[in-house]
């Protein structure tokens, strides 16, 4: 049965929600170089006094304690597994509006 008119519309918009859910969860796992602590985790190298992500290299947090769930420890790090939610460190006593605490971190609700 072909499409009506009016429901191209509501179709692309769905498609196009779908598609800026997906990347701006990508970009919430953006990899960014980190302080080093010790050895730099999988599928980062030195440079200097960071790490610095390489083409195969996953998210990752400093460990503080338990890394947050989705999260394996890999030397001085948390680093994201393939579904886990995106995760900050916890600074003061409460995490932003849509994250929720887990232990020294805070990790994105949705």
């Amino acid at each position: 049965m072909p499409l009506s008119p009016t429901s191209l519309p509501a179709i692309l918009s769905t498609t196009a929600l779908d598609l800026l859910l997906m990347t701006s969860s990508n970009i919430s796992l953006a990899l960014e170089p980190l302080v080093k602590q010790g050895s730099c985790p999988s599928g980062y190298r030195t440079q200097g006094d960071y790490c610095v992500p390489g083409s195969a290299a996953r998210g990752a947090l400093p460990k503080s304690s338990s890394c947050p769930a989705g999260y394996y420890t890999n030397g001085s790090y948390c680093v994201a597994g393939k579904n886990a939610k995106p995760a900050i460190e916890k600074v003061g006593s409460s995490c932003p509006a849509g994250w929720y605490t887990r232990g020294n971190y805070c990790v994105r609700s949705r």
